[in-house]
């Protein structure tokens, strides 16, 4: 009880999360509550599919006026998205749909955005500078990893900038989610190792974010760390996706994996949402620039490097998290079981077909630099670490990450923000 008088606990969530195996046929109810004239937005290669087909009877059931729009493209690059803000304006909707992967939801999201607080989009990159609601959105998600239905945050592209930039604040928090799991089934193999991937990023990076103590009376940041309630979540999240996650990227069609993959998701998306991520990511930003990856595939690679980089200060945790696992020595020492869950999450990106350096996603070793200096610039998440986010930490683990040697990051047990330290 020591441990909960000395903690908080903080989500911010949709008004509605609807989970399970045939949940989407509510969609029409769901969007027919919150507005009568609709915009799907769809990824391109859904809007012939017969789900899609489905959902868009429902509306015209539910006698909801709707209109489509599939030009989603990946990066979302911020004048692509601002175009598809201007062609929602003649469509008029006071509802969003959001039906795809991780990009559709973000282009729902920042569509929802443009039309109730106008562009150009650059006024909002940051947290908390979004000025007050946006349009109502429903979000259905089509693969399992980016937990956008429950999140924050959205991510564009600005050729102005040389990372990918975010706007984040709770009024892009979607108004409804709806999981159905049989929405995943016929997602390709490489699409589900990095979105799964990326799904155990999200859940590991909050069980780990620093623990902060909020100003309650001041406007809290997006991200605010470690905390109870999203540590829980956390901690199923990754025992759901140890059981399933190479099941469902090997036999796409093994429907209980599916389903507990799209579970995992969900509740690693509601405890990032506001516990946040940390170096895997902001090291990801840059790396994804130069590489032109997917996001969880590159989060996925470095996951096991910044979890050794950690396990210095942060065993207990990485313990914690071996347990959620089932790996680690039955009567061994601390260190020991974390150490198991850094093999074990290691091993799991490797049999799902991950690379296991950064030299094997293209970048090379002339770019270290560049990939460390951009990582430092994402303050929001480097601060959100165990570790000090100096940049003698983020140069060791991006150089162990280049060489594919685990080895060399034993140990950095420099620490982050005291426990008792007032998150500003």
């Amino acid at each position: 009880m020591a441990e909960i008088a000395d903690s908080f606990g903080l989500l911010r969530l949709p008004d509605s999360i609807a989970f399970g195996d045939g949940s989407r046929a509510g969609i029409p109810t769901t969007v027919a509550a919150l507005g009568s004239r609709a915009l799907v937005v769809c990824d391109p290669f859904l809007a012939s599919s017969e789900p899609f087909a489905e959902l868009l009877q429902g509306l015209d059931d539910a006698g909801i006026v709707y209109t489509v729009d599939s030009h989603v493209v990946p990066e979302l690059p911020v004048k692509v998205v601002e175009e598809a803000i201007e062609r929602a304006r003649t469509a008029s909707p006071d509802v969003i749909i959001g039906f795809g992967g991780g990009s559709a939801l973000d282009l729902a999201k920042l569509i929802a955005l443009g039309l109730a607080h106008g562009t150009p989009l650059n006024r909002f990159y940051g947290e908390n500078l979004v000025p007050g609601p946006v349009l109502p959105l429903v979000a259905v998600p089509t693969t399992s990893g980016t937990g956008s239905e429950v999140t924050p945050v959205a991510v564009l592209a600005d050729p102005d900038r040389e990372l990918k930039v975010g706007i984040s604040s709770p009024y892009l928090i979607p108004r409804a989610a709806v999981v159905d799991p049989r929405l995943m089934v016929g997602a390709p193999a490489s699409v589900t190792a990095s979105a799964g991937a990326d799904a155990l990023v999200h859940a590991i990076e909050a069980f780990t974010a620093q623990k902060r103590t909020p100003t309650w009376n001041e406007q809290l940041p997006v991200f605010v760390g470690r905390n109870l309630l999203s540590s829980t979540l956390a901690l199923e999240a990754i025992a759901l996706i140890g059981r399933s996650l190479r099941r469902a990227v090997h036999n796409g069609e093994d429907f209980e994996a599916r389903t507990q993959m799209a579970y995992a998701s969900l509740l690693a998306g509601m405890a990032f949402g506001t516990a946040g991520t940390h170096l895997s990511h902001a090291i990801q930003y840059p790396v994804g620039a130069l590489t032109h990856t997917p996001h969880g595939l590159g989060t996925g690679m470095l996951l096991p490097y910044v979890m050794q980089a950690i396990l210095a200060s942060d065993a207990g945790h990485l313990a914690e998290i071996a347990g959620a696992l089932g790996v680690g020595p039955g009567s061994g020492s601390t260190e020991e079981a974390a150490q198991a869950a850094v093999e074990e999450v290691a091993s799991i990106m490797a049999d799902i077909g991950l690379p296991r350096d950064l030299a094997s996603m293209g970048v090379k070793e002339a770019q270290l630099p560049h990939i460390i200096e951009l990582s430092l610039t994402v303050r929001r998440l480097v601060a959100n670490s165990s570790l000090e986010p100096t940049e003698e930490t983020v140069a060791r683990i991006v150089r162990a990450a280049f060489d594919g040697d685990r080895e060399a990051l034993a140990p950095i047990t420099t620490g982050g923000l005291n426990e008792g330290e007032t998150q500003k």
